[in-house]
Order: structure tokens, then sequence, then C-alpha cells
């Protein structure tokens, strides 16, 4: 596999993508943030081009330069926080349907704080959604913040000092502890209470059963 960096906000770099494949894929069409993808050299085919909505294009997926980019098989934005220069925000992270459950999603979301810290930038965040996504920024080595966004993500965020690459470290960090876990946790499980609150599907009620009262799970290694 191969983690890739197309470029920051400034160079302009977009990605086209599958919808029928990628969560989110009109936002990587759009040249205002910063693209890093995951190859995979074993997937060369090619898709015929679709038609339809042209915010969710369709076919194979296409880099910067226009090149078919078959082998693509997740994709990340970001770009600087507009009140703080020191923070690189991690808008989409999306990977595509059939490749999920692989862990490409932690690693990707590792590989764009690595980068991010290598260009001078001292914290990452994300906001997430829902308990899958939150137990994968947690392998990337975030930790929830406490904070919620308007439409109710969930914010997390990672030190980019050069401690949470490295597992026992950041296991040790204490914002990383069972508690400030579990506190996130605890923000869908109330919401599955609230009749006014999108209700949570089998699988997510599932998931948060299994991991009530445990700790967080250890950071996965960031790819080079």
């Amino acid at each position: 596999m191969e983690y890739v960096l197309l470029g920051w906000p400034a160079d302009g770099p977009t990605v086209t993508l599958d919808y029928r494949e990628f969560s989110y894929a009109g936002k990587f069409v759009m040249s205002s943030t910063g693209k890093a993808v995951v190859r995979d050299p074993a997937e060369r085919a090619s898709g015929a081009e679709g038609e339809g909505n042209p915010d969710e294009p369709t076919g194979p997926p296409v880099t910067e330069d226009g090149d078919a980019a078959a082998d693509v098989v997740a994709a990340a934005a970001f770009n600087e926080d507009r009140t703080d220069s020191g923070t690189c925000w991690i808008r989409y992270i999306t990977v595509r349907q059939d490749r999920r459950g692989e862990g490409i999603g932690p690693r990707l979301a590792a590989f764009v704080a690595d980068r991010a810290r290598d260009r001078g930038y001292d914290r990452a965040r994300i906001a997430v959604n829902n308990p899958f996504a939150y137990q994968a920024l947690y392998r990337a080595g975030f930790r929830f913040t406490g904070e919620e966004t308007g439409v109710a993500e969930l914010v997390l965020d990672r030190p980019l000092d050069g401690t949470d690459g490295d597992s026992d470290a950041t296991a040790a960090h204490p914002d990383r502890s069972r508690a400030t876990y579990q506190a996130g946790l605890d923000v869908y499980r109330e919401r599955d209470d609230d009749p006014d609150a999108p209700a949570l599907s089998e699988d997510e009620r599932a998931f948060l059963d299994e991991k009530r009262g445990t700790d967080p799970p250890a950071p996965i290694g960031s790819p080079t």
C-alpha cells in the first residue's frame, strides 16, 4: 500500500472518486483543501465514466493532474484551521466501500497527521459523526476533546509533538485514558436514548455495548 501526499491547499489538488464506492466523493473535487490518497498497486482495474450528479462524479478515481488512478482505495482532505494557524483540520477521510475494515482509514489519518507535523503544525483535529469513525481515529492516536461541533460531531485531536506516533507514549497520555475514551462513547449512548436524535443502527448499538468499560485501542503504526 502506498500513502501519498498529493498537495496542500495552496497547491489546489483534486481527486475524482466514484460516488458509488466512496463517501463524500464530491468533496474531493474541490481544490480548497489539501489531499492525500492511499494507492494499492494491485488494483489497476478501470471503470467507465458514468452519468449523474457532477458534484459526485462516477468512474475511476483521477488525481489532480487528470491521470486515471484506479488504484486509489482511500483519500483524505485537510486544511489549516481558520482561527489557529498551528492546527491542521482533517475534513474528510473516505475509504472505498469494499476496503473498509482493513485499518486503511486510521493509517491514512496518522499519515496526514505526521505530514502536518513535518510542515510545522502542532496539532491535528478531526470531527466524527459515528462511533466507528470515533474508534478509527482513536486507533490513529487521536483522543476525544470533550467538544462537539454545531452539527453534533465529536471533536478529536492529536498533539503533534513527536510522541503520539509511539504507541507506548500515546497509550500513557492522560487524555487517552479510559475515562476520556468512554466519555465520547457515552455521548453516542445518550443520543440513542434521545427520541429527537438520529437512531443508532443495530451494529452501532452492539459496538457500543461491546466497548463499555474498555480501554481505548492502542494506536497503530503510522505508514512512512
